[in-house]
C-alpha cells in the first residue's frame, strides 16, 4: 500500500492527469491555495481526480495561483469498496455532517430516500458533492462517493438489485448481536446497501416493504435510541468491520 502524505495539501480537480499536463484552475480553488492555505508559484500540491491515481502538481501563477503542472504520480488508482449508504436527508449541518463521515467510512454512493416520516425533502445535491469532495481531499481519499438525486422510498427499492445485500437498521428490532447477524450474510460479493432512516424512524406499512425485499438483513445497533448521523456512522462501521474492506474483502 503506497504511503500517504498528510503534510502535502490535496485537492480534486475534475481533469485528466498525467505527467507533464497543465490544470487550469477555478476561482474557487485559486482562492483556496493562495488565501486559505497561502500557497504561492514552485509551491507543490497533492492532486487527484477519482480516476488516475494521485499526482504532485506544482502551482504556477503571478499575483495569485491560476494552474497546475503536472509531475510524477504519488499513489495509483483504487476503488471504494461497493457500499452504498441510502439514508433519509437530515437539515442542514447535520446532513453535511452525515455525508463527510459516510465518504470517510468508505461509501460508494450515497443515495437519499424521501420516507413518510422524513424532515427534509428537498436535498441540495451540489453542496452533498462539495461535502463529499471534501471529506476525501483531507482523509487521503482517491475514488469519490457518487452523489445521486434524492428518490422516493419505494422508487429505491423498484429499482433495486436483487442480489444486493439490504442492511436495514431499524430501532424496533429485537436487540441482538449486531456482529453475528452480520457475520451470517459473509457472502457479500454482490455489494451492500446500509439504509438508515429518518429521526421518526419507519412507518409500519414502510417497515413491512422493506421486511418483504430479498436479501433483507434487520439490524438492531444496541439497546440506544441513536440519532440518524450517529446511526449511520455505526452502521458503517460494523459493516466495514465484518463484511467491507477493513476485513480486506473483495466487496
Amino acid at each position: 500500500m503506497a504511503e500517504f502524505n498528510f503534510r502535502s495539501p490535496r485537492l480534486f480537480v475534475d481533469a485528466a492527469l498525467a505527467a507533464g499536463r497543465t490544470v487550469e484552475l477555478d476561482r474557487n480553488q485559486s482562492n483556496y491555495l493562495g488565501n486559505v492555505l497561502r500557497r504561492a508559484a514552485g509551491e507543490t500540491v497533492l492532486v487527484f481526480n477519482g480516476r488516475d491515481g494521485e499526482w504532485q502538481a506544482v502551482i504556477a501563477g503571478r499575483k495569485r495561483p491560476d494552474s497546475l503542472s503536472i509531475q510524477g504520480r504519488t499513489r495509483p488508482q483504487d476503488r471504494l469498496p461497493d457500499l452504498a449508504y441510502v439514508f433519509a436527508p437530515l437539515k442542514h449541518a447535520r446532513l453535511d455532517y452525515m455525508v463527510q463521515k459516510a465518504v470517510e467510512m468508505g461509501a460508494s454512493s450515497l443515495q437519499p430516500v424521501l420516507t413518510r416520516f422524513t424532515q427534509v425533502n428537498r436535498v441540495n445535491s451540489e453542496r452533498m458533492r462539495a461535502n463529499a469532495i471534501e471529506a476525501a481531499e483531507q482523509c487521503g481519499i482517491l475514488s469519490l462517493a457518487a452523489v445521486a438525486a434524492p428518490v422516493t422510498l419505494d422508487h429505491y427499492l423498484e429499482q433495486r438489485e436483487a442480489r444486493r445485500l439490504l442492511v436495514f437498521c431499524d430501532e424496533a428490532a429485537a436487540t441482538a448481536d449486531p456482529w453475528q447477524a452480520l457475520r451470517s450474510e459473509r457472502a457479500a460479493s454482490g455489494g451492500i446497501d446500509i439504509l438508515i432512516g429518518p429521526e421518526g424512524g419507519f412507518s409500519e406499512e414502510e417497515r413491512g416493504i422493506l421486511l418483504r425485499q430479498p436479501r433483507t438483513l434487520r439490524l438492531s445497533l444496541g439497546p440506544r435510541v441513536l440519532r440518524a448521523d450517529t446511526a449511520g456512522v455505526a452502521a458503517l462501521a460494523l459493516v466495514q468491520a465484518v463484511l467491507g474492506d477493513w476485513t480486506g474483502s473483495d466487496l
